[in-house]
């Protein structure tokens, strides 16, 4: 959910109604651009844009910023300096403390201060409350660890103009910190790879009083006998004023916005005046560039100065409730991760933008022949980014890689990895605003069941509720929800209900007087509890900045105070930007103030991600000893927000481009750090036709959050409803989803270990193809070795997709051979009925087959093993599985299982081994006690050589006992591939064992 309204005056007239109204409102009309800043209503975007303009159009423009050479010490893996910031004509300057530190990790940190600001030695306009520092506090919410210095690092040169520091694993990454003008050139292996202030365009808006000018007298008020000598007097006092006053006011700087400034009927007071950060960042050699979600565009990043093809307005990062959002547009979203990778060829590099604030970034490329990467006279392409934040410091990661996987690692180790979910979340859930009753809810449930449609989990979105306060129920549609939960419960499924950050301002209800009493919510500029609209009329938020806060926030999800929740109860976030419906773009003014007087321009992108937070947290203790890990979802996101929860892409709509522009999205979430990430499947607004929704289903059953959700006004689309052939077909998406739970749950394994994507684009699994850099359209998952492209045109029966290497691919389904080239596309039939899916040669994948009503029926289940072999029959075939008890915590402490499988073809033998040369079954684990009768029960061999026709059986030996299972071989035929599948094999799934078919 949801939809916000444009202007205030809307939402007066719709709040006058809102107890008559609130379950028909619904507006008709997509999201309109002009609610939204553009970079030119946006005054710090337009004042270093314009600043670039000026520094790329001079002919002999040199930055205003170098290190003072005394300032500089560099000890312990860490370089401090003092960058002087020169001011006007006669050499002022301003100090701004650098730090640059270089991490065991091999990654380097650039941080830069302003000193009067760090020194508290401003003033603040407007009697503020708010903090004199710039945001300091944003590493304590995002950065988890990675940051321990590398003390063996050195400087390997210097002298007046520059110093090299060698860094990282055997040292083989540089920085040449270059003094003045200021800049960082980041290399590996002697290559220039990243370069900070390469175009001049570093500006850092210092802090200068306001000078209040004097309006100018009128006309009529001056006097034809003013002496000449008055006249001089002024004219002398005000040519000294001028000349004091140089530093606050340069000539030709426009201050229209440095001290208030007005969008629509807001007006954002500023008390610390101008404070933007920006910087110029180069990615040498680079093309293409990915990252910074979340945006409704390609995942390889475009242009964004003009040009054709290209946008003209910078990508901006500043969440916001953004209903129907527009496609194919660099305007902000829901969430906002200034994590940006570039790649070329065998190579990437990062950079993470470590500020909460609003942030604009533009994009530009350039050829450049003279690059030392260039072959001949062919030449590079050079990616120049720009990223401007309004407040905040100027913090900023660099990864060298040299590969996507390693850039990722890398930022896991900061921001932490995705948390390790229940296996439910990963089934498929159904949501609707609203489901009207308990009944309802039962009814649906029932009809899953009855239409032999998996799923794990029913919604609730806010007309549960008493009149839109949260932690109740409306006791008339709502009479039962223990009795619904059980019935929920029994076929072992769960609930979620919503919450949002929003408290009603009403009387008579318990939750809003606890948080004024304990004055926790966000206050506006006057230090008073600050005021808006959202769904319940009059609202008040909570502040989960603070701590009193949070642990307050846990107290109401305890399950005597959330009367009518169990322990299949879970929580979904939205609105959380926050939303308000009344505010600057429909959300929070930048003056509010959170805990310890920030102001809210400091934290907005953090807000959604620290009350996800909270609620994480309080689920965690809603009874003591419970330890089950939270299912928490979010609208709202930051960098971090992967470690507590799920997101989804937002209010899409029911047509066929959004259901395209779903998977850049998505993608573009994994390699960012949050894959845990999905799109309502048939899109939230609108009526979808039964292709479109078939073919949504399809898509869906491979995005790592997967999820069908509806507006209030759209017409019932349960799966079960669509008829037939339709219910056929989508019933079968979801037994898919549902038979390949256990690939998928081993996936999520390896984002939580070392943060790699769910599922993986072109570039990422064939970093050498540059044929596949700007492909976004279809993807591998996980470690299967599955190739997936969705159908997402209207009418289209079949799929063209792009073979990224030499390898063999077959058809999933049939095992047909798929004749490929590398390099090439491929025509693929896609009937309705069809998911294009290929498996790649040379993987090991496991499944469940027995079909079940959801996952926890599906929990001790015996596995098939999919042994996919390549080119070569010789060749090796290799795979994992990871499972453990599905919802503990009890796998940090060793309670899990994860298997290797491999097929060595020249030996003719399949083995098991523990994935980590763990000895689990000597150790007698817990959890292997409980899955001790859990079984790899079937093999299949796709690509079965000729050589096993007529075999009968194959051997099988498994602690300590050997076995013949029985072998059915099916010759190839007709472009099917051979194939073998062997029946009843039996081994214990954690135990190491082999298969012997020579």
């Amino acid at each position: 959910m949801h939809v916000s309204g444009p202007t205030s005056s809307r939402w007066t007239a719709y709040l006058g109604l809102l107890s008559a109204l609130s379950a028909a409102f619904a507006p008709a009309v997509a999201v309109k651009e002009h609610d939204f800043k553009k970079c030119h209503q946006s005054g710090f975007c337009t004042r270093n844009r314009a600043f670039a303009d000026h520094a790329l159009a001079a002919t002999s423009w040199q930055s205003p910023y170098s290190i003072a050479p005394e300032s500089a010490e560099f000890k312990d893996g860490q370089y401090h300096a003092v960058i002087l910031k020169t001011i006007n004509d006669s050499g002022d300057t301003v100090r701004l403390p650098i730090t640059v530190s270089f991490l065991e990790s091999g990654t380097a940190r650039v941080t830069v201060d302003e000193e009067k600001r760090q020194k508290r030695e401003i003033e603040l306009r407007h009697d503020s409350k708010a903090r004199k520092e710039r945001y300091n506090e944003a590493e304590q919410w995002v950065i988890v660890g990675g940051t321990a210095l590398d003390t063996a690092a050195k400087v390997d040169y210097e002298d007046k103009t520059q110093l090299t520091v060698k860094y990282g694993p055997s040292s083989k990454f540089e920085a040449t910190i270059k003094l003045s003008p200021f800049s960082i050139d980041f290399k590996r292996d002697g290559a220039t790879q990243i370069k900070f202030n390469d175009q001049g365009l570093l500006n850092v808006e210092h802090w200068r009083p306001k000078i209040e000018k004097p309006a100018p007298a009128p006309e009529s008020e001056k006097q034809e006998g003013e002496s000449s000598e008055s006249a001089e007097s002024a004219e002398s006092t005000e040519s000294a004023k001028a000349e004091e006053t140089k530093e606050e006011e340069p000539k030709g700087e426009d201050e229209s916005t440095w001290w208030e400034e007005t969008f629509g009927s807001n007006t954002d007071s500023k008390p610390r005046g101008p404070e933007s950060v920006a910087l110029d960042i180069s990615f040498v050699g680079y093309e293409h560039v990915y990252g910074i979600p979340s945006h409704a565009g390609p995942l390889s990043l475009k242009q964004t100065r003009g040009g054709d093809g290209n946008y003209q307005e910078p990508y901006r990062l500043y969440n916001a409730d953004v209903f129907e959002y527009i496609l194919d547009s660099p305007m902000t979203l829901y969430g906002a991760i200034p994590f940006m990778q570039a790649h070329r060829k065998d190579s990437s590099v990062g950079v993470f933008w470590l500020n909460a604030a609003e942030t604009w970034i533009d994009i530009t490329k350039s050829k450049d022949s003279k690059n030392p990467l260039s072959l001949g006279t062919k030449s590079k392409t050079n990616t120049h980014t720009h990223w401007i934040s309004e407040s905040g410091l100027l913090d900023v990661f660099v990864f060298l890689g040299p590969t996507p996987k390693d850039l990722t690692a890398k930022y896991g180790e900061l921001t932490g990895t995705t948390a390790m979910p229940e296996e439910f979340a990963l089934g498929y859930h159904q949501c609707r605003w609203n489901y009207v009753s308990d009944e309802d809810v039962k009814d649906v449930d029932r009809k899953m069941d009855k239409f032999g449609m998996p799923y794990d989990v029913i919604w609730l979105d806010i007309e549960y509720t008493d009149e839109k306060k949260y932690f109740t129920w409306d006791k008339h549609m709502f009479a039962d929800p223990i009795g619904m939960g059980k019935q929920l419960d029994s076929h072992g499924r769960k609930l979620v209900t919503i919450i949002d950050p929003h408290i009603k301002n009403t009387d008579n209800y318990p939750v809003v007087a606890e948080l004024k009493s304990k004055d926790l919510a966000v206050k506006n500029k006057e230090g008073n509890i600050f005021e808006g609209w959202c769904w319940p009329g009059s609202s008040h938020w909570v502040d989960a900045f603070g701590p009193a806060a949070r642990e307050w926030w846990a107290s109401l999800f305890k399950y005597d105070r959330f009367k009518g929740t169990m322990e299949n109860t879970w929580i979904w976030n939205d609105m959380n930007e926050p939303s308000v419906f009344n505010g600057p773009e429909t959300t929070m003014p930048k003056d509010n103030l959170h805990h310890g007087n920030w102001e809210h321009r400091d934290v907005h992108n953090l807000n959604g991600m620290t009350f996800q937070n909270a609620t994480y947290h309080a689920l965690q203790t809603r009874k003591p000893g419970e330890l089950r890990r939270p299912f928490v979802l979010t609208r709202a996101f930051f960098a971090g927000s992967q470690r507590v929860g799920a997101m989804w892409t937002g209010d899409n709509q029911a047509a066929w481009d959004h259901l395209q522009a779903s998977i850049p999205m998505v993608l573009s979430q994994g390699i960012s750090g949050f894959p845990f990430a999905g799109a309502d499947v048939g899109g939230f607004f609108g009526n979808p036709g039964k292709d479109l929704l078939t073919r949504w289903y399809q898509a869906g059953a491979f995005y790592p959050f997967f999820r069908g959700h509806a507006h209030i006004d759209a017409r019932r689309r349960e799966p079960y409803l669509a008829g037939e052939p339709y219910t056929t077909i989508i019933a079968a998406a979801l037994r898919l989803r549902y038979s390949l739970l256990p690939s998928w749950y081993t996936a999520f394994r390896h984002a939580h270990i070392d943060g790699t994507p769910i599922i993986k684009p072109m570039f990422y699994t064939h970093p050498a193809d540059e044929a596949g850099f700007a492909l976004d359209d279809q993807f591998f998952v996980g470690t299967t070795g599955l190739l997936a492209k969705p159908v997402t045109e209207e009418g289209k029966e079949s799929v063209d997709v792009w073979i990224p290497d030499d390898e063999t691919y077959y058809d999933y389904f049939t095992y047909q051979v798929v004749p490929t080239a590398k390099g090439k596309s491929v025509t693929l039939r896609a009937p309705l009925e069809k998911i294009p899916l290929l498996m790649r040669g040379g993987h090991i994948f496991a499944r469940r087959d027995t079909p079940r009503r959801s996952s926890a029926l599906m929990k001790w289940d015996p596995y098939t093993l999919v042994v996919v072999l390549g080119k070569n029959g010789a060749a090796k075939a290799e795979g994992d599985l990871y499972a453990d008890d599905g919802e503990s915590y009890e796998f940090e402490k060793g309670e899990y299982v994860h298997r290797r499988f491999e097929f060595d073809g020249a030996r003719g033998v399949l083995e098991s081994s523990d994935f980590e040369g763990r000895d689990c079954a000597t150790k007698k684990c817990a959890w292997m006690d409980q899955m001790r009768e859990v079984t790899i029960d079937t093999v299949v061999i796709v690509g079965a050589p000729a050589k096993w026709a007529g075999k009968k059986t194959v051997h099988v030996e498994n602690q300590g006992r050997n076995w013949d299972a029985r072998i059915e071989y099916t010759p190839a035929a007709e472009g099917r591939a051979a194939f073998a599948v062997v029946r009843k094999m039996g081994a214990r799934v954690g135990t190491d064992w082999t298969v012997d078919f020579s």
